[in-house]
């Protein structure tokens, strides 16, 4: 089966559009189609920060709804509105404010009907996805060889939503993160985001193809089999210092 992987959309509905019509996809309805049989898939995060979350949302439900096997693979962002939905206590910052305001938008009877749906999404959601025969994995922070088709524990899922951390943070309060990448070795490859860079990047059987489309940069998909990236140019207001720069 052929995939084309979205990276981190956070609520760049516009980009997403662009993106899904220059990978060769047509409108049918409320989804998205692709004549030769392509499937499509998300490394999560796919609201928070950008102008048209609730818009993702909807277009992922329509896919969901037309094809329950849709691949995503939930992040941290997910993860958090997921809580909050649930009435769970969270800080409604680092870009959750903005999914919130457009949710608050919606009548009651509008927002309690979301809620359920998310709700339901999030929770039939495995927290990194196997594809061809365990050949192709797909994970919102990445996940390490060590971990791959172990029983299910606090570590793993931590791993996957907020990828190498130690709870050690930069001055400006950012996680530090460490390079698992540049020390993996498993035979699955690996597609993953969650941290920005200015180009995909490819470390050993990895690539993460969060170009921050949400920072100015850019909204990539993989292709796979073929191991080829495709991106459009954000919409958004450019932001240099949100990118992340690895020493490799």
């Amino acid at each position: 089966m052929p995939y084309d992987i979205i990276g981190d959309i956070h609520g760049c509905y516009d980009e997403l559009i662009e993106l899904l019509e220059k990978l060769g996809y047509e409108q049918q309805k409320d989804i998205f189609v692709h004549p030769k049989g392509r499937q499509l898939a998300f490394v999560g995060d796919a609201a928070d920060r950008g102008p048209r979350s609730m818009d993702v949302w909807s277009l992922l439900f329509a896919l969901h709804d037309a094809q329950p096997s849709l691949i995503y693979s939930p992040g941290n962002h997910c993860n958090k509105f997921y809580r909050y939905l649930k009435g769970n206590k969270v800080q409604v910052t680092h870009g959750l404010e903005t999914t919130v305001a457009e949710f608050q938008q919606f009548s009651k009877e509008q927002q309690e009907t979301f809620r359920k749906k998310f709700i339901s999404f999030y929770e039939g959601l495995p927290y990194y996805q196997k594809l061809d025969d365990g050949n192709l994995i797909i994970a919102h922070a990445g996940i390490r060889e060590d971990m791959i088709d172990q029983p299910l524990r606090k570590e793993i899922i931590v791993f996957t939503l907020y990828g190498d951390i130690s709870g050690e943070t930069h001055s400006d309060g950012r996680p530090i993160r460490g390079d698992w990448a540049k020390h993996y070795k498993g035979d699955a490859f690996i597609v993953y985001g969650h941290t920005p860079v200015k180009e995909a990047r490819f470390m050993n059987a990895t690539v993460n193809i969060d170009t921050g489309c949400v920072f100015g940069g850019k909204l990539t998909a993989f292709q796979y089999p073929e191991m080829k990236t495709i991106f459009v140019p954000s919409k958004q207001p450019y932001f240099e210092e949100k990118f992340h720069d690895y020493l490799d």
